[in-house]
């Protein structure tokens, strides 16, 4: 069985279902049409006998793998805020929806993160009971850069990291390797990217009597991570010291007056990211501890409403962070968010909390 849309590929090879992200020219963010072409398909397959497990993958320009999915279509998300459309209500209900079904599925499911994975594929990722990671895996959850918090089931990913990384992770947007990612439990195996051609293929050759039958196989074929970077080992450490503080000003602060470098560089990325959004992240990561993955992710659905319709701090929908936040990455690509408060120390409470409540 063979289903190719045109941004989705789906084929069964024996007992495995599997499926490529297919639009490599957006770095396979996701679409609507996306959602829910996937998620027709794992609703499927999951009540098809014949299908034992599923995998996932995505194209980049050059072929299959190379990158996963760089998360939502930020150009989608400002046209429909532009011509106040419901269609973004509907995107992200269905991917919540999506990204829920993917965690709870009844049948393994194989993920392959190489390349980009962020965001939104981090959302489609971090569910599979199977994620791989290789020497060109770029994790993050990178949403404060466009004036968003970590979705899709970020308030519960990142409270779960050791230490404070969660809370560095999420403020900053950095970047992870496919090897940190395994520390810090964004993933669970290691493969060199020139072998994924032939794990794919094997994979369609196995004859899996039972689904138990995969986590061995699977283990098998992947090795041994490379140890963790000297500097992302040093990252974290500094991470425990100074993303402890109480809340964004504090943190901000300690790290403008140390003299460590990484501290340093640290402050001057929060700096441009957006302030309410920095104290926005750092209070879902720490609630976000006490709560499951589905508490989360349904607090998560309401948080976005808050953050794409500010009514709460009088501004319009299309004055919000985000938006601000795409024109200047994404659609002008000025590179010159204007923040709303524009620095750190002027967000209040009053600001923050009304993100935790229904709107």
């Amino acid at each position: 069985m063979v289903k190719n849309d045109l941004w989705l590929q789906a084929e069964q090879k024996g007992g495995i279902g599997f499926i490529t992200l297919n639009r490599p020219q957006a770095l396979n963010a996701l679409s609507l049409d996306m959602v829910r072409g996937l998620y027709a398909q794992l609703l499927a397959w999951r009540e098809d006998a014949s299908v034992v497990a599923l995998a996932l993958r995505g194209n980049s320009r050059s072929g299959p793998f190379g990158v996963f999915c760089a998360g939502g279509d930020l150009r989608f998300f400002h046209a429909q805020i532009l011509q106040g459309s419901s269609l973004i209500e509907d995107f992200f209900t269905e991917e919540y929806a999506l990204d829920m079904l993917i965690r709870q599925y009844p049948k393994p499911v194989v993920a392959c993160m190489d390349g980009i994975t962020m965001g939104g594929g981090m959302g489609l990722a971090q569910g599979a009971s199977h994620r791989i990671v290789t020497e060109r895996s770029q994790l993050a959850m990178p949403e404060t850069r466009i004036g968003f918090f970590p979705d899709v089931g970020g308030g519960y990913l990142l409270s779960r990291c050791p230490g404070h990384s969660g809370e560095w992770l999420a403020l900053t947007g950095d970047t992870v390797t496919g090897a940190d990612a395994i520390h810090i439990g964004w993933a669970d195996h290691y493969l060199p990217s020139a072998q994924l051609p032939g794990f794919w293929q094997q994979l369609g050759e196995q004859h899996f009597a039972h689904a138990d039958e995969l986590a061995p196989w699977v283990a098998r074929q992947c090795m041994q991570p490379p140890a963790v970077s000297e500097s992302f080992a040093h990252a974290l450490q500094q991470a425990d010291r100074y993303f402890a503080a109480d809340d964004a000003t504090a943190i901000v602060q300690a790290l403008e007056s140390a003299e460590d470098t990484w501290a340093q560089a640290t402050a001057a990325t929060l700096r441009q990211r957006s302030p309410l959004m920095l104290h926005v992240a750092l209070q879902q990561v720490r609630s976000g501890r006490s709560l499951t993955f589905e508490q989360n992710i349904q607090r998560e659905r309401s948080m976005v409403r808050h953050a794409f319709h500010p009514q709460h701090m009088r501004r319009h929908s299309s004055d919000s962070e985000v938006m601000e936040g795409i024109r200047a990455l994404v659609i002008d690509k000025d590179q010159q968010p204007r923040w709303q408060p524009s620095c750190v120390e002027d967000v209040t409470s009053d600001m923050v909390m009304p993100f935790f409540t229904s709107p």
